[in-house]
């Protein structure tokens, strides 16, 4: 028989603040609150001697001080099984259209992060069908690589061509969506194709399912890795509005804010969440995530993407500018890095790719000394670096939607515009890989 206590002393939304000598509750415990005629999960998130603090992780309209608690003694958990490859769930595992779990083993969503001990380092790249990202930033299998997106850019396209192009026999895609727009959610869901699990938190959603989704999902990503052995890569999109739940939360909480608002705790709070990727010793599969947020007020010193920049290994920046002219992917080469990328690519390619990187740097100087005195006082070399420049980013950046190319492929577009400058000044390059250009 199912027990239920009294003790709600006093409740914030969705944070209940309870207090009975009948029950000894424990830290995570996982409870059911009850009012009327619902009944809804929640989490223990904090204990004294004298009150647990309950949140509600669901709707909690309507609640009022006479609900009833109902203690578990378990764990917040989630069922993982190799029936949900293909299926969409929301924040608590729950298939979106006919609300049941899946059978399968139950896991603790409050996972740890991997022990560095036990990590291996990554060394492998993964393929994304994008030339900016595979020939100049390089994501690599266990690699944490985030997105910085900006305002009036249609990421989710980007998301969409990254989880679709990404999927292999051997790799799956996890995406979690965060604090969306319903709109955007249902045409995330109907672009997904393949195998990608997703999970949804809607902007309707309370802040708690936010906060709880990318555990979720990276509880089953997980599963997958390093019980099944494949290449998981989880995408986890908008990080933004997961923090802003977070500040929410905290908030109602009465907690002391940090920068900006948000809880002194974020940082510690997002390395448990990214540090949750990675490769360990003897396993076979690997989990590599990809954060994409969107940077508030354009501003990447703001909290979130600084925080985020301290954790992960690089950033892909994107760039309103280039949206506008119609580059998509609109990813800024010179501010995004890859850190782990030096690891895994051959000799070749770092030339390649330093050499793209140092022309496109010169042609941005040269762009804008054009704009002071005028393109015809260029001279010879000046000019032929505006013409690599342009092409470049129409032809190497640019790419037409759902076009995946090949590392072959990356490698034959830049040869191809770093063709447009004189050999003097192709000075990253060797002799065997002039011999590529037709030099």
């Amino acid at each position: 028989m199912k027990e239920y206590y009294k003790g709600v002393e006093s409740l914030k939304e969705q944070l209940l603040f309870f207090k009975s000598d009948a029950v000894e509750p424990m830290f995570g415990e996982k409870v059911f609150v009850k009012w009327k005629d619902r009944e809804v999960p929640g989490r223990i998130i904090e204990i004294n001697e004298k009150v647990a603090l309950i949140e509600v992780l669901g709707d909690s309209s309507e609640i009022s001080r006479d609900v009833l608690v109902r203690f578990t003694g378990e764990m917040f958990t989630v069922s993982v099984s190799e029936e949900m490859v293909g299926k969409r769930f929301n924040a608590y595992g729950e298939e979106l259209t006919t609300g049941k779990k899946p059978i399968g083993k139950e896991v603790e969503v409050y996972g740890k992060p991997i022990n560095p001990f036990f990590r291996d380092f990554p060394k492998e790249p993964i393929v994304t069908g994008f030339s900016a990202i595979d020939g100049l930033n390089v994501l690599v299998k266990g690699q944490k690589l985030p997105i910085f997106s900006v305002s009036g850019v249609e990421t989710e396209d980007l998301v969409i061509s990254l989880v679709n192009q990404i999927q292999t026999e051997e790799t799956l895609t996890v995406l979690g969506v965060i604090g969306l727009k319903n709109e955007i959610v249902d045409y995330l869901i109907k672009r997904i194709v393949g195998n990608t699990i997703v999970f949804v938190a809607r902007a309707s959603d309370p802040p708690a399912a936010q906060v709880l989704l990318p555990r979720t999902a990276l509880t089953v990503a997980e599963f997958f890795a390093f019980e099944k052995g494949l290449d998981v890569v989880t995408v986890l999109f908008d990080m933004t509005n997961y923090c802003d739940s977070l500040r929410q939360i905290s908030s109602k909480r009465e907690e002391i804010p940090g920068r900006k608002g948000y809880p002194a705790y974020m940082y510690s709070d997002l390395a448990s969440i990214y540090e949750r990727a990675g490769l360990i010793k003897g396993k076979k599969g690997s989990l590599t995530m990809i954060p994409v947020l969107t940077m508030p007020d354009d501003d990447i010193t703001h909290p979130i993407p600084d925080l985020t920049g301290y954790i992960t290994e690089g950033q892909i920046v994107l760039d309103r500018k280039l949206y506008q002219q119609g580059i998509k992917p609109p990813i800024d080469v010179l501010p995004s890095l890859s850190r782990l990328m030096n690891d895994a690519i051959e000799p070749f390619h770092r030339r390649f790719a330093s050499q793209l990187y140092s022309a496109y740097a010169k042609f941005k100087t040269v762009e804008k000394l054009a704009s002071i005195i005028g393109e015809s006082e260029l001279g010879e070399v000046e000019r032929k670096y505006l013409e690599f420049g342009r092409r470049f980013l129409k032809e190497f950046i640019g790419q037409e939607e759902g076009e995946k190319r090949t590392l072959e492929d990356t490698f034959a577009v830049g040869l191809r515009v770093l063709s447009l400058l004189p050999e003097k000044e192709l000075t990253q390059l060797k002799e065997e890989d002039l011999k590529r250009l037709g030099r």
